[in-house]
């Protein structure tokens, strides 16, 4: 391991301990042992170079993209950061190849059997950020922007919501919300199952265990004119009509729930609409031309139980 200096584009970095990772042997991370100044259009940043607490006990290390561009960076402490969506606290910072920012996390703990979300959130504080929405104030995981500086989606801690008026009405959302970077929003998580009006008819849209850890794409999906791209549900079924007595019926599932007893959880069912067609499931094998088949909206008869209760 050597110590030695790199230049940045926002300065140099000095007394680092560096990590040859990338199979072209170029710098992948590095750790830094004392304290660094970088200026960027940003603010000014201080990569994390101490512990600075229970919550961040290890130091974390800078990382690069192949070409030499900052990736990432700890901060030792919360700093402030100017965007075009306002001003954001941040405790890590990811960039773009272009330099610009790419995510900010305001708090950046380390999660462990001492450390939880929990104990995290209570660290949070709600931030105001200008949005093609208008104002948002939330408590937040993350915020991410693309390239061009436009905002692409943020992040809600667990039980924060947003009321926020879409083509589809004024949604109160959970989890996520995603722009595209003209503006226009391009999905969101409802807190409470929507009506939509789709093309094979009105649906009930609700997920009711949304997967992954940012809000960049969630359940219900629009297009750039606000039409629906995507939407899961838990209670309607659908009915494929595929000649005057055959059908295909595609519904959502249900599966055991983790507390191991006989109670049940429902399994989303998922739909796409893409270029005239239907897709159930993201299964392309499932995939219907909206004008040569007929479609028939039911609800769930036997409905599973939601994941609304805790194990013990």
């Amino acid at each position: 391991m050597t110590m030695t200096s790199v230049t940045t584009l926002y300065g140099e970095l000095t007394g680092i301990e560096f990590r040859s990772l990338f199979s072209n042997g170029k710098t992948d991370g590095c750790l830094v042992t004392k304290p660094n100044l970088l200026k960027t259009p940003y603010g000014e940043l201080i990569p994390q170079y101490e512990a600075e607490d229970m919550g961040r006990r290890s130091t974390k290390p800078l990382y690069f993209y192949k070409n030499g561009a900052l990736k990432s960076i700890a901060l030792q402490t919360s700093t402030m950061l100017d965007t075009p969506a306002g001003v954001i606290p941040a405790e890590l910072v990811t960039f773009h190849k272009n330099g610009r920012i790419k995510r900010i996390f305001p708090l950046d703990g380390k999660l462990s059997g001492y450390w939880s979300w929990q104990n995290e959130f209570a660290l949070a504080k709600p931030l105001s950020l200008d949005s093609p929405a208008g104002k948002l104030n939330a408590k937040m995981i993350g915020v991410q922007f693309y390239e061009s500086g436009a905002l692409k989606s943020i992040t809600l801690w667990p039980g924060q919501t947003l009321t926020v008026a879409t083509p589809v009405g004024e949604i109160t959302v959970r989890k996520g919300l995603a722009f595209y970077e003209s503006g226009e929003i391009r999905s969101f998580e409802p807190l409470k199952k929507v009506e939509l009006r789709t093309p094979i008819g009105r649906v009930l849209a609700y997920d009711n265990e949304p997967n992954g850890i940012h809000g960049d794409i969630n359940s219900v999906q629009l297009s750039v004119d606000g039409s629906i791209e995507a939407f899961s549900t838990v209670d309607h079924t659908v009915s494929v009509g595929l000649s005057d007595e055959k059908y295909e019926l595609f519904e959502p599932g249900e599966k055991n729930n983790v507390c191991g007893d006989e109670r049940k959880v429902s399994v989303p069912m998922k739909v796409r609409f893409h270029e005239n067609r239907v897709i159930f499931h993201d299964n392309p094998k499932h995939s219907f031309e909206l004008e040569k088949y007929r479609f028939e909206i039911k609800p769930v008869i036997k409905k599973a139980a939601e994941p609304a209760y805790s194990c013990g």
